[in-house]
């Protein structure tokens, strides 16, 4: 009997969650299968792994074939470097305290990187937030000078149109009373 380390698919339309299961490889992809070693979600960002890494491990030594996918799944988690390592005890290259030190040691700065890899995308977040609201500040005090600026401007058009009507109506004033003499000398 061929057994695969697969992907069973679960989870509503366009929102996946996956089983990682270990079945027979004539099983149907979401069908019957002998355990289920972990879930995957890729919807969260990162992708939240979650395996029995000691389940996934004694399934790989015992001939298991993962599927390309969950290979790289498997390889995230720790469950194919584990398996190298249980490959040394095995030839008695190392011993098993050994192992599990290195695979701690191996985990320890895995999880460290991936720490600092978030702290370091969230204060970028962080800095560009800071950088767009300083932005959004610049373009308002320069929206809000340019609309001062034509504010004062049609100001001073009005006042300008103000006292040109008044000068034109004192001129229409001055003519009037020019006019007015000659009409009373001429009666």
């Amino acid at each position: 009997m061929a057994v695969k380390i697969r992907l069973a698919r679960r989870g509503r339309k366009r929102k996946p969650i996956y089983d990682v299961v270990v079945a027979d490889a004539r099983a149907p992809r979401d069908g019957r299968f002998i355990e289920k070693i972990g879930t995957f979600n890729p919807n969260e960002n990162p992708a939240a792994i979650s395996l029995d890494i000691d389940r996934g491990v004694h399934w790989v030594l015992v001939g298991a074939q993962p599927t390309d996918t969950a290979r790289t799944i498997l390889s995230t988690a720790g469950v194919m470097y584990k398996k190298h390592l249980q490959v040394g005890v095995n030839k008695g290259a190392k011993t098993q305290e050994q192992a599990d030190a290195i695979f701690t040691e191996w985990l320890a700065a895995k999880d460290a990187k991936q720490a600092e890899a978030y702290e370091a995308k969230k204060a970028a977040k962080a800095a560009k937030l800071v950088a767009d609201q300083e932005e959004g500040l610049r373009l308002r005090k320069e929206a809000a000078e340019a609309a001062a600026k034509a504010e004062a401007e049609a100001k001073a058009a009005a006042e300008a149109e103000a006292k040109a009507a008044a000068e034109a109506e004192a001129s229409e004033e001055a003519e009037g009373e020019a006019d007015a003499p000659a009409e009373e000398s001429a009666e």
